[in-house]
This record gives structure tokens, sequence and C-alpha cells, in this order.
């Protein structure tokens, strides 16, 4: 069977291709720019979802199509209303009318469980109107989907968009990690290798026309969690907790807003979160560049 992912060259739609790709799929990669993973069995499109010719050349002959294109960005999101809808909703449109016009037998969409807050500004606003297109493109066309509702991810291939990726940078680089918040916020952290596996399976028949929340099975406050990356880095490092009036993050819950009860997904088999830190400490030491006058400080807490 035929796949193509929207947004595969990203740090989500990059595992996604490849965990495809380890089942058997033909998989196509469409973005922005060539994906640095592309595997040697796997199809390149260079081009923007809003070009609408070019996403029915994408979509034509495919059976299945991963939409992950999206500004995901909350803080730019909030900043840029208009952008956030264009490509948000406007892009998953389009996305939607290739996928009818070819007869696509599964469109498989990244949301967010931002839709359950009041929290996420025009980031969930944009993802609870892309998830109600969704439905009507079913009921009106019968398209069948499935809707995934991701949690926190975290693991290789991220970048500083991600925030464990962006603290774990300030930790090796710079001795300290800042945070905006009390530390008592709690999250279900997922490793994004985990997500990726899950986003596969769901492609059975009982995932049709469904819901479906992508999060991990460790709920833990990020104040443990910074506790937790100093251990790690022998405790060599200061955590500083700064205020925050910011209201576009949800602290305990995102559950406020309820939209149509989503199935929760998780493997029998997961990384361990202290055992996922690891591997992305190891990955950004492998990757960042030291300056040649960083201090000694700095230095060994990235070769430590």
């Amino acid at each position: 069977m035929k796949a193509v992912v929207f947004g595969g060259s990203g740090f989500l739609g990059s595992h996604i291709s490849d965990a495809l790709t380890d089942e058997g799929y033909d998989v196509t990669v469409f973005d922005l720019k060539k994906s640095s993973y592309l595997k040697d069995n796997q199809k390149m499109i260079v081009g923007n979802i809003l070009d609408k010719k070019t996403v029915e050349k994408a979509v034509k002959d495919c059976d299945l199509v991963y939409h992950f294109a999206a500004l995901a960005d909350i803080e730019a999101s909030h900043l840029k209303p208009i952008e956030t809808i264009e490509y948000n909703v406007l892009g998953t449109t389009i996305i939607l009318e290739a996928c009818r016009k070819y007869n696509v037998k599964r469109f498989v969409f990244a949301s967010t469980i931002y839709v359950y807050s009041d929290s996420g500004s025009f980031y969930r606003s944009s993802k609870q109107a892309c998830e109600l297109i969704i439905e009507n493109y079913k009921e009106v066309f019968n398209l069948p989907y499935t809707i995934l509702r991701y949690g926190s991810l975290y693991g290789p291939r991220a970048d500083d968009k991600n925030w464990i990726h962006k603290i774990l940078r300030q930790a090796t680089k710079k001795g300290k990690i800042t945070r905006y918040g009390d530390g008592e916020e709690i999250r279900e952290y997922i490793h994004v290798e985990d997500a990726a596996k899950l986003s596969v399976d769901i492609l059975s028949k009982e995932f049709e026309n469904q819901n479906v929340i992508i999060t991990g099975n460790q709920p833990m406050k990020i104040k443990d969690f910074l506790i937790m990356v100093k251990e790690i880095l022998g405790n060599k490092i200061d955590i500083e907790y700064l205020p925050t009036e910011s209201s576009i993050h949800y602290e305990i819950t995102p559950y406020c807003f309820k939209p149509k009860v989503a199935k929760k997904l998780v493997g029998s088999q997961f990384y361990d979160l202290g055992q996922g830190i690891l591997e992305c400490l190891a990955d950004i030491n492998n990757n960042q560049k030291i300056d040649e006058k960083s201090d000694t400080k700095t230095e060994s807490l990235v070769y430590s």
C-alpha cells in the first residue's frame, strides 16, 4: 500500500515515515524542504500544502494520507493568527479535498490534546476547526479518518521548538535551566518512537473514524522532571523558576473544552523516561558544535 506523509521531514513526521516504511508501506514524504532523514526506499516531494496541484499530485494513487504539516509552535501561532488559520485550516482542507477526489482509504490527522483545553490560543482553535471539518468530510463524502491527539513528545530529531530538547541544550551548554512557571504543571511525556509506532497501529479497522489520544503513561510534574535531569547530569546544573502570566499552556490538565470522547492508546512496550532522556542528551552531545570559547564548567557538563 502507498502512503504519503505531509510534514514528513519534521520531528514526528519523519519518525512516522520510518515506522510506515518498516511495516512495508511505500512511503512518500511531502514537506517544504527535503528530509534529512529520507531513506533510500522513500520518495520525496518538496512542496507547499497550499499548492492544490502539488498536493493532488502527491495524493493521487495513495491509499493512506498522514497530515502532520502545520504551524505547530504554540508561541508562534499565538502571535500569527492569519498564518495559523491559513496553514492549519485551509491547508488541511486542501489535503482533504484531494483525498476525497482520489478515494483515499484513510486520512490520518495530527491533532493535539489542547483541543480539550481553554489554553493553546490560535493553535488550539485551528486544530478544533480541523477536527470538525474532517468529520464533515466523513459525513458528506464518506472519507474515512483517524484523528490523533498527541501529548508531550520528546526524543531524537527534535529542535528547540520541542521543550525537552530546548532545556537539555540549556543544561549542557549553560549549566542552567530556566522554567517560566512554578514547576507544578503535569505532563505525560511520550517518546517519539513510541508515538510513531502507535500512529501506525491505528490503521487497524478498530480505529477507523475514531479520535485517539497518544500520550505517555508516566504522568510527572515538570518540577520532578527537572530534578531528574539535574540528577542525570550529576547535580551540576542550576534550575531557575520565573513567574509567567501566560495562559497559552495548560497546567495540570488540558480537559476543559469537551469535544467527542477519544480512545487513549498506550503501547505494551515503551521507552522509560529516564532512558529516553539519556538518549536525548547523547543525541544533543553528538550533534551540537562546541564553541571553542565555552567555559570549563559547560564543557565538563557536555562530556560527563
